[in-house]
């Protein structure tokens, strides 16, 4: 079901080929946006394309690679050339989230987490920019976050510092943006993804424990909870909602 929220707006997802990305594509397109799989692999993000328009949405993958601000500038520059413009830039994608203690941590990992999640945000944002401008009360900038980003993690230290840098520029982002109109917010998802569903193959007793952990007792889905919650910050509804986290895990961290 649609109510075409999102009619006449486009819409860029990046890491949209799988998991929370695809799911929050499929919910823009099905509130009637126009969305751009940004995917770093056309093998993953043409078919979810592909799903998006034959199921009566308007979608097109481009391959993007987020730490890189060529890539990402020529991602934003065929969305307008195709779309007309731009007024939704959701950040979703992001490497690096095995398991680790500090000690354990190196360069390697430790680029890939920020290389995706902090300077993935900033090429997004500064790209962006001059269309969400132009877009002005409809321009909407979402970095998916994390709860870890909120009340920090054990097993991923690194993770959750590059996840609480996102929700600082978007709160800074908010303050300075917010006089054209344009909103800054967070989403800090717990769904069920690719990589999820894999870890529990491993450890079956892991999917209990994350469900037991929330209040609902469920583990999100990545287009109905997640994506509608998305969704609903990239339409008018959420016009005078920015600089916020909307941490969307089923009642598991109740700190806020």
């Amino acid at each position: 079901m649609t109510d075409n929220r999102l009619a006449g707006r486009t819409a860029i997802i990046t890491g949209a080929g799988q998991g929370v990305g695809e799911g929050i594509a499929r919910a823009l397109a099905r509130d009637g946006a126009r969305v751009v799989i940004a995917a770093r692999r056309s093998e993953t993000g043409e078919p979810v394309a592909e799903a998006i328009r034959a199921n009566g949405g308007e979608a097109m993958c481009i391959v993007t690679d987020v730490t890189n601000r060529e890539s990402m500038a020529e991602c934003v520059n065929k969305t307008v050339a195709k779309f007309g413009g731009l007024e939704i830039m959701v950040h979703n994608a992001f490497r690096g989230g095995r398991p680790h203690r500090l000690e354990e941590l190196d360069d390697e990992l430790w680029q890939q987490n920020s290389r995706t999640a902090v300077w993935g945000s900033y090429y997004s944002a500064v790209l962006a920019f001059p269309y969400l401008s132009v877009a002005g009360d409809r321009g909407r900038l979402i970095f998916i976050t994390s709860p870890a980003g909120v009340e920090g993690s054990a097993n991923l230290p690194a993770y959750g510092s590059v996840k609480a840098a996102q929700r600082a520029m978007a709160k800074s982002l908010a303050r300075e943006w917010g006089p054209l109109g344009i909103t800054v917010n967070c989403v800090a998802p717990v769904a069920e993804t690719p990589a999820l569903t894999s870890a529990f193959s491993q450890n079956p007793a892991l999917k209990s424990l994350i469900e037991d952990r929330t209040s609902l007792r469920r583990i999100g889905d990545p287009e109905h909870d997640i994506g509608a919650v998305a969704s609903f910050l990239a339409g008018d509804e959420a016009s005078y909602v920015s600089g916020q986290t909307l941490v969307c895990d089923g009642g598991s961290f109740l700190g806020l």
